[in-house]
């Protein structure tokens, strides 16, 4: 089974997530009881796509309204 932490690992390294992880990751946050150390993975991961840190698919293939 794949660990949220796995998943935020993943994209803090590459700085990149991709849209099959995302999923992946609401998929874990809805139906698994998952602990602490998972959590504050995940919280890293949101804090990194905030900064810039880690850019994701998904945002990258919508249009921006402000261009």
């Amino acid at each position: 089974m794949v660990l949220i932490r796995e998943i935020a690992q993943e994209a803090l390294l590459t700085g990149y997530l991709t849209i099959e992880a995302e999923e992946k990751l609401r998929q874990l946050l809805q139906k698994t009881k998952y602990g602490g150390e998972d959590l504050c993975a995940f919280m890293r991961l949101q804090q990194a796509a905030i900064s810039g840190q880690v850019k994701q698919e998904s945002r990258e293939l919508k249009p921006s309204v402000c261009q």
